[in-house]
C-alpha cells in the first residue's frame, strides 16, 4: 500500500510543480488500445511495449479537461481507500457522484487508465468490480474475511470472488480445468453431474467475455494447481475471440498480462473440424454476418495465430464454410451428447488442440 500512496503523491506532486511554474498539469498516459503499442511473448501472451506511444490528458485543454478533473478526483478516493484499508467496486465509486460521473463507462475507463498510468494492478487500488462469472467442481478455499467457500458440484454454482487476489487455503484434487464460454451450457453440464462423472474437476464460466475476476481466478488456480487448462467455446469467431482473452490477453488490458493470461490453455471444442467430423447438419449451423467475417479475418491477423499452425488450420476451415455452430448444435445428435460422448472422449483421446 506504501507503494501505491506514492505513486499516487509522485503524480499529485507533478502537478503541484507545474501550477508553481504557471504551466498547465498534464497526465500522460499509454495508449492502451493501439496494436502498435503491443508485442506478443509465448510465454506471457499480449503486454505492452516498454516505450509505447502516449497520449496526454491536458487540464488546459476543453475537450480532455473534464476528464483530467475526474482523474483527479478518483486518484484522491484511491488514496483514502488505501490509507484506511477500505475497499469499493467501480459501482460505488459511480453511485458517490452519478452526475458528475456521468456513467459507469466513464467510471470503468478512467480507472483502467489510472492502473496503467500508474503501473499498478486495479486490484492493488483497493477497486473491486462485481464478478459476473461462476465456479463449480473440485475446489475449496477461504474468502478474505475468513468465509469457507466449496464449490463442490451440486445443481448451483459459486459466483467468483470480487476480491481474487484475497482468497487463500486452495485445496483441490482436481485433474483438470475447464472453461466454458456461456452460463447455458455450464449449467447443463452441472445439470448432467459432469463434475462427478468425469474425473474431479473444477468448471468455470466468464458467462461470455470474461470480466476481470474470472480472468484472476483461472490464472490463481492455474498458479495454485498447474492441472492442465481446456476451453469450451462455439465454433465461431466471438467464441475463438474470448478463448483467446483468456489464453493470450487483451489489448486494452496489456499492462497487466502477467497476472490475467494462462498461455498453456487447450482448445477442446468445439472445433469448426468437429462439425464435419460429427456430420452436424447444415440446418443446425448459423450462416455467417458481415460482423462475422470481419471478426475471423481480423483474428486470423493476430500474432498469436501465426504460432499456432493447427488453430490456424481451424480459422480456415471456418472461413471456407462461412457457417458458425453453437455448442447446443450437438443436441441434434443426442440431448446429452457433450457430456455423455464428446467431453469425455476428447478428455480421454487428446482431442484438443
Amino acid at each position: 500500500s506504501s507503494e501505491v500512496l506514492e505513486a499516487i503523491e509522485n503524480v499529485i506532486l507533478d502537478v503541484l510543480k507545474s501550477l508553481a511554474e504557471k504551466k498547465a498539469p498534464v497526465f500522460t498516459l499509454a495508449n492502451r488500445s493501439d496494436w502498435r503499442n503491443i508485442e506478443f511473448k509465448d510465454s506471457v501472451g499480449l503486454q505492452m511495449i516498454p516505450r509505447c506511444t502516449t497520449q496526454q490528458i491536458r487540464s488546459d485543454c476543453p475537450r480532455s479537461a473534464p476528464k483530467f478533473a475526474l482523474m483527479l478526483k478518483i486518484l484522491s478516493m484511491i488514496y483514502k481507500m488505501v490509507q484506511s484499508n477500505t475497499y469499493a467496486t467501480k459501482r460505488d465509486i459511480y453511485y458517490s457522484d452519478t452526475l458528475l460521473f456521468g456513467s459507469q463507462t466513464v467510471v470503468d475507463g478512467i480507472i483502467n487508465d489510472i492502473s496503467c498510468m500508474l503501473k499498478i494492478p486495479r486490484r492493488n487500488l483497493h477497486i473491486l468490480s462485481t464478478s459476473k462469472g461462476f465456479v463449480a467442481g473440485n475446489l475449496s478455499y477461504t474468502e478474505e474475511d475468513g468465509t469457507k467457500v466449496n464449490c463442490t458440484c451440486g445443481a448451483t454454482a459459486v459466483t467468483v470472488p470480487s476480491n481474487v487476489q484475497g482468497i487463500k487455503n486452495l485445496i483441490s484434487h482436481a485433474k483438470f480445468m475447464l472453461i466454458v464460454e456461456k452460463d447455458a451450457t455450464f449449467q447443463r453440464l452441472l445439470d448432467d453431474d459432469f463434475c462427478d462423472k468425469m474425473s474431479p474437476c473444477i468448471m468455470i464460466t466468464g458467462r461470455g467475455i470474461p470480466d476481470l475476476n474470472t480472468r484472476l481466478l483461472v490464472r490463481k488456480l492455474w498458479d495454485a494447481f498447474q492441472i492442465p487448462v481446456f476451453t469450451l467455446m462455439d465454433a465461431d469467431p466471438h467464441g475463438i475471440e474470448i478463448m483467446c482473452v483468456y489464453k493470450y490477453g487483451s489489448v486494452s488490458m496489456s499492462f497487466e498480462a502477467h497476472h490475467l493470461t494462462v498461455p498453456s490453455i487447450k482448445w477442446l471444442g468445439l472445433l469448426p473440424s468437429d462439425l464435419k467430423r460429427l456430420n452436424i447438419h447444415k440446418d443446425v449451423l448459423i450462416p455467417f454476418t458481415k460482423q462475422d467475417q470481419n471478426k475471423l479475418e481480423s483474428l486470423q491477423k493476430r500474432p498469436y495465430i501465426a504460432c499456432q499452425p493447427m488453430w490456424k488450420k481451424e480459422l480456415e476451415i471456418m472461413a471456407a464454410s462461412k457457417l458458425k455452430g453453437e455448442i447446443q448444435v450437438l443436441t441434434s445428435l443426442s440431448s446429452d451428447y457433450l457430456s455423455r460422448v464428446y467431453l469425455p472422449n476428447k478428455l480421454q483421446f487428446g482431442g484438443w488442440l
